[in-house]
């Protein structure tokens, strides 16, 4: 009764979202009205007085732009809520049978983008006047609305008190840098009109590309300070090089969602391991009633150590996962960079000879793809991740922890000195295969520089019957190095799965891996319109080209005519 009390007077966000498309559409009719068409169609012949008027309006360039690119990743901040709330396939606009639910996700998704798409393109507008104003007034709405119905209902059913709070304070922190962006761009556009600032030059090519540029045509390369640790082990930063604003919009909805489905699991695997334990508790009092189950009763202290043991190792390994899917994050944009400044080297090596020419299609899809599958990839990798690690905490545990707990730390490093010692030989044994053909089967060094010997036989007949017997023991331990390498590539694998820079799969079937085809497309496309050489000589050009317009036009005021 408490809840419902406390919810009375709030606002539904859901219902909001509906309504604010009605703003959100006019919002988009007063920027195609500013906006003016390059080219005149047919319907401007007919209907002359609209003077090319209702142009297409662009939320963000997600392929050149490179400016306000924070700005557009608070604005993917603000949509966050709402992203994830379509990755959970719990935002259904109307019912529908089950085989038509991926149409209502369709029309779900465009609702969502259609309401949050004021705040790019306000952004993006070149009426920045009209643009600030109409985002201050759109941003202000949604943070009132949120904020009330966070704190009016702030309960929830997953995290319990102030669960709205928890999860929505990322949200609203990025509404208000978005007000703060807009009452900056409102007031920058009444001092340009009342010449009290110049407007800033639109140029094809950034500052950081021209000095990129600069530095291929130096002679003789600037000397760098000696890198630190955190250079040299973690990130160095490079001034030449920026993100995209797609890029850094996935990062920062990828961050929030990490730390939405973090708090969501630990307080779903709470409330699970709660439940399992009044089980627990039950089948306890039913032995206990009873006096026919011995054999039951005997499971009884096995299970509660189990499940003492498996939520301590739950919380434990979902620090390690959260943080082991931060950092991937954070890694995916190193790797990002290095693989740009491969191409723009021209250097392809890095990738498989079938992704080196990729269709056109498939590369300007890929950027559609990119960001929404790096999401889900990330997402979906963090509770996979989870799941391993909590795998070996559970056999770490039952190995190590627990023998010794017991008292049985002595048969404990008996069964471990069995196992290792086994291991060491096996390993002992293939390395004794190499130095014996190393010392007896390969010719000497050719010359005393070498570092190794040449790939040349020698004793042959000796070799021959070394490889005879050393045949049938390889045999018998193929098949453990079998069930290695298959263990190895689950774990492998389950581990990177989050990690869409690189295919999970082997070499020869890298184009089934879908996630890493999408990679390769969208680097491959931004290398194409992105490359700093490219678009300085681009800008040379329209430069060039704007000169010599300029010249002869003055030259036809300059001639006068003779006699």
């Amino acid at each position: 009764v408490s809840t419902v009390q406390d919810c009375q007077y709030g606002i539904s966000l859901d219902r909001f979202l509906h309504i604010s498309l009605l703003p959100a559409v006019l919002i988009a009719g007063v920027l195609s009205f500013l906006q003016k068409r390059a080219q005149r169609l047919a319907i401007d012949h007919r209907l002359p007085f609209l003077g090319r008027r209702f142009a297409i309006v662009v939320p963000l360039d997600t392929i050149g732009s490179l400016s306000n690119r924070w700005s557009y990743g608070f604005a993917f901040g603000a949509v966050s809520s709402s992203v994830l709330l379509l990755f959970s396939e719990r935002y259904l606009p109307f019912s529908v049978p089950p085989w038509a639910r991926a149409i209502v996700y369709l029309v779900g998704a465009l609702e969502v983008g259609l309401a949050f798409f004021p705040f790019f393109a306000c952004l993006s507008t070149p009426f920045r006047a009209a643009g600030a104003a109409m985002g201050i007034l759109y941003s202000l709405s949604w943070i009132i609305v949120t904020v009330w119905d966070t704190f009016t209902c702030p309960n929830g059913k997953i995290l319990g008190k102030y669960q709205k709070l928890i999860i929505q304070w990322p949200c609203i922190l990025s509404l208000v840098f978005l007000l703060g962006r807009f009452v900056y761009m409102l007031v920058k556009a009444v001092r340009i009109h009342l010449q009290l600032e110049q407007e800033d030059p639109e140029e094809l090519i950034e500052q950081h590309q021209v000095q990129h540029v600069k530095s291929l045509l130096r002679k003789t390369p600037t000397h760098s300070k000696p890198h630190n640790w955190f250079q040299s082990r973690v990130y160095e930063w490079d001034p030449y090089f920026k993100f995209p604003n797609r890029i850094i919009g996935t990062a920062i909805i990828s961050l929030i969602g990490l730390y939405t489905m973090t708090l969501a699991d630990y307080s779903l695997s709470n409330v699970a391991f709660d439940k399992v334990d009044r089980w627990k508790n039950t089948l306890k009092q039913l032995v206990t009633s009873c006096n026919q189950t011995e054999a039951l009763g005997a499971m009884i202290p096995q299970l509660e150590e189990f499940i003492d043991v498996a939520r301590k190792s739950w919380f434990t390994t979902t620090i390690f996962a959260s943080l082991n899917s931060v950092a991937y994050t954070f890694h995916v944009l190193a790797c990002y960079r290095k693989h740009m400044k491969r191409l723009w080297k021209g250097q392809k090596g890095f990738l498989p000879e079938k992704f080196h020419n990729p269709r056109s299609a498939v590369s300007v899809a890929s950027i559609a793809r990119y960001s929404g599958w790096q999401i889900a990839f990330t997402l979906w990798g963090y509770l996979i991740v989870h799941f391993v690690h909590f795998l070996f905490a559970l056999m770490f545990v039952y190995m190590l922890v627990l023998p010794i707990l017991h008292g049985k730390a002595l048969s404990m490093l008996t069964n471990l000195g069995i196992i290792l010692l086994t291991i060491i030989l096996v390993i002992a044994l293939v390395i004794l295969q190499i130095v014996l053909v190393h010392i007896f089967f390969l010719q000497d060094k050719i010359s005393p520089t070498d570092k190794h010997k040449p790939l040349a036989l020698n004793n042959r007949k000796a070799f021959h019957c070394f490889n005879y017997f050393f045949f049938f023991y390889n045999v018998v331990m193929g098949i453990g190095n079998c069930i290695l390498r298959l263990l190895c590539s689950i774990v492998v694998g389950t581990w990177l799965v989050s990690r869409i820079d690189r295919s999970i799969m082997q070499r020869g079937y890298e184009t089934v891996d879908a996630g890493y085809s999408t990679w390769v497309g969208m680097i491959f496309a931004d290398h194409y319109h992105n490359s700093p050489v490219m678009v300085c000589f681009c800008q040379l050009l329209v430069s060039n080209t704007l000169e010599r317009h300029t010249a002869s036009a003055y030259s036809t005021f300059s001639n006068t005519p003779s006699g």
